[in-house]
């Protein structure tokens, strides 16, 4: 019963937070011009322009992760791991991070695979996406400086507190002390359940990173992985020219957003519904869009990927069943083939 409530309590929480945040956002927002703006003021031509590179993402993230399977020397097959991909995102839709888990299961049933094996792969396929998100956040973050700068000024008590943490000695003492703090645990509770289970994640991630750097076919994973994120990227940058309010804005605004919306991701939330919102509408408003109406850009923008990805979920869905009635017909005639042959 305990497990049950834990598990109730896992999935309502992310929930009930993402909720929030949706309804405090857009609550402070002007509705009357919001549903003006759905109503009439969208291009929806480049809507479907951005589901198509989101599709596109998914199919190539499917080859990339192929490969790091036939390193392994398997090939579950692209119909399979398209499959896989598509139900992960479907499944993360409802239960946060539990794609990831249900992706790695299934492959392993259909292709025979022993479950470490397939979720070291799926290890080093989000610590590739890490390393790209922390690229490209330190990039954004130097080449708009100013932007970022100029948003501070508007709010002198933010940047003030800002820069007394970054200039107080304090800061970095508790930085030095955090650090012996943490070797010190970790040595003398080595054996303690959390530490075990930190050192658990730890290793997973280093066991990832050595099978990306290992494998026959780093050039493809990377040339895969940089057309992922520009898909990626494209999928909301094409949603710019969508609206009026937005298509004059270039490819660092973009950038900016884009950057900004993967960071939100990072919170275990169904869909990144909320902090994603408030990600996309603060950045837009820094680079001159009107509050309301960057709320309508966030919805009509993370509403087409959610279509998208439920859509792809019951394609999924309709697709193992079929797979799944296919490989009992197969067994039945399987069956009938043997009970002929005794006969005989």
């Amino acid at each position: 019963m305990k497990k049950i409530v834990r598990n109730i309590v896992k999935f309502l929480l992310p929930l009930l937070f993402g909720v929030a945040i949706f309804v405090y956002l857009y609550s402070h927002l002007d509705t009357a011009e919001i549903i003006r703006i759905l109503q009439s003021g969208i291009h929806y031509k480049w809507i479907l322009f951005s589901m198509l590179f989101g599709l596109l993402s998914h199919v190539l993230r499917a080859l990339r992760w192929r490969l790091q399977l036939l390193s392994l020397g398997n090939d579950p097959g692209m119909v399979r791991l398209t499959n896989a991909i598509f139900g992960t995102y479907a499944v993360n839709l409802v239960f946060p991070r539990l794609g990831e888990v249900w992706r790695c299961g299934y492959i392993a049933r259909r292709s025979k695979m022993p479950f470490t094996q397939v979720l070291g792969s799926v290890v080093s396929d989000r610590l590739s996406d890490t390393i790209a998100v922390a690229l490209l956040t330190g990039g954004v973050f130097l080449l708009q400086m100013p932007v970022f700068f100029r948003f501070l000024s508007q709010y002198p008590s933010l940047e003030n507190s800002l820069r007394s943490i970054v200039v107080s000695p304090w800061m970095y003492l508790g930085i030095v002390l955090f650090v012996l703090l943490t070797v010190w645990v970790f040595r003398k509770y080595k054996n303690h359940l959390w530490v075990v289970k930190i050192r658990q994640v730890i290793s997973n991630l280093w066991c990832g990173f050595v099978t990306v750097v290992r494998m026959k076919h780093k050039t493809s994973f990377l040339f895969y992985t940089l057309l992922i994120w520009l898909c990626y990227f494209l999928q909301l940058y094409v949603c710019l020219f969508a609206f009026d309010f937005s298509e004059h804005l270039g490819i660092m605004p973009a950038l900016t957003m884009f950057v900004m919306g993967s960071l939100s991701m990072g919170l275990p939330v169904q869909g990144g519904v909320g902090p994603w919102h408030f990600a996309i509408v603060a950045t837009l408003v820094i680079y001159g869009v009107g509050e309301s109406q960057a709320g309508a850009f966030a919805f009509v923008a993370h509403g087409a990927q959610m279509v998208l990805i439920v859509l792809l979920g019951l394609y999924t869905m309709f697709s193992i069943m079929l797979e799944n009635k296919t490989n009992e017909n197969i067994g039945e005639e399987n069956i009938q083939h043997k009970t002929l042959m005794n006969d005989v």
